[in-house]
């Protein structure tokens, strides 16, 4: 059976590859790795987010399905006012993602780790993730209404879902379960989507 980054404790043997990207105006040098998303360059999916939005403000801030932790590092990067936690079942991403948080200088605002270990009254401002779409409809929809409801009033979680892989079907389920979702844009084959909590 192939592995998957999303397995948490990828069998194939690790091996760190580097690459540089220009995120928000911010060089940032990251550790990827094998069994672990992405590994060796910036994915098309999170490539669009960057290019689509504007970093947020301040806040408290998710990174879902980190990976590495490009997004999350984004912020931390770019948002001086900013905490960021950012959660994966890949504890191969999590060490890449802390590593990378120490080597850019956010290492104090950034921590990932696994989702059982933030505390269960944490609430964020904003959540962003490109998600695992394909650990399965159900699995997905599972994870999203874990983590929505732990935006705080009047917060959002934006994420990029490729339209082949369901976006506007995605759109659609989020907002007959109660919570409202637009498209913010549309590239490359991508939907950038905004959930907002009422």
């Amino acid at each position: 059976m192939p592995e998957h980054y999303f397995s948490a404790d990828p069998a194939v043997p690790f091996e760190r590859e580097s690459f540089t990207a220009d995120l928000w105006g911010h060089e940032l040098r990251l550790e990827t790795g094998s069994g672990v998303f992405s590994r060796g360059h910036l994915d098309h999916a999170t490539a669009v987010l960057f290019k689509e939005l504007e970093p947020p403000v301040q806040g408290q801030f998710l990174d879902l399905g980190c990976g590495y932790g490009v997004i999350g590092l984004a912020i931390a990067k770019a948002v001086p006012l900013s905490n960021v936690t950012a959660v994966d079942v890949n504890e191969r991403a999590l060490l890449l993602a802390n590593d990378n948080a120490r080597a850019a200088g956010v290492g104090s605002r950034f921590v990932a780790c696994l989702p059982e270990q933030v505390p269960s009254d944490q609430v964020f401002d904003e959540i962003w993730s490109n998600p695992p779409i394909r650990i399965g409809k159900e699995a997905l929809h599972e994870l999203l209404l874990t983590w929505l409801p732990r935006l705080a009033p009047g917060g959002r979680m934006v994420m990029v879902v490729g339209k082949n892989l369901g976006a506007d079907s995605l759109q659609r389920w989020l907002g007959e379960q109660g919570w409202p979702t637009e498209r913010l844009a549309s590239s490359k084959g991508f939907r950038v989507l905004e959930t907002r909590r009422a």
